[in-house]
């Protein structure tokens, strides 16, 4: 029997509302030093942008969105974030890391999922 596999998608910011009033004000008065990627392509001011949303609800994988403290607390680990991870049963690997991450643009990262996804070569079909 093949293990369950899933596609865990880990902000490289912290879970709670006075950290999400943060992120905001970090995104609206200094984006570029904003650190987490994947939280400012995939989310607008207020909300996840709903082309993104479309996008991974037609995955054919399942996926977990997770903060970075709530990462380390349930995995024990500390990586580079953000970052994409595979967890294949007891199995975790970096699927996508931080350095690729932090370069793309929303276009982008839906282009390299879908590729790594459902095209060839992929690990998770």
């Amino acid at each position: 029997m093949e293990a369950e596999k899933e596609l865990i998608f880990v902000y490289n910011a912290d879970s709670g509302a006075w950290n999400g009033y943060m992120d905001i004000m970090h995104k609206v008065f200094s984006p570029k030093t904003y650190a987490c990627n994947l939280c400012a392509i995939t989310y607008g001011t207020f909300s996840i942008k709903k082309e993104w949303a479309d996008f991974i609800e037609g995955l054919p994988v399942a996926l977990r969105f997770l903060h970075r403290d709530e990462w380390e607390r349930e995995f024990k680990r500390k990586d580079d974030l953000p970052a994409v991870f595979l967890r294949r049963g007891d199995q975790l690997s970096v699927w996508l890391e931080a350095e690729t991450m932090n370069e793309m643009d929303l276009e982008g990262l839906k282009g390299y999922i879908a590729a790594r996804v459902n095209g060839a070569g992929t690990e998770i079909a």
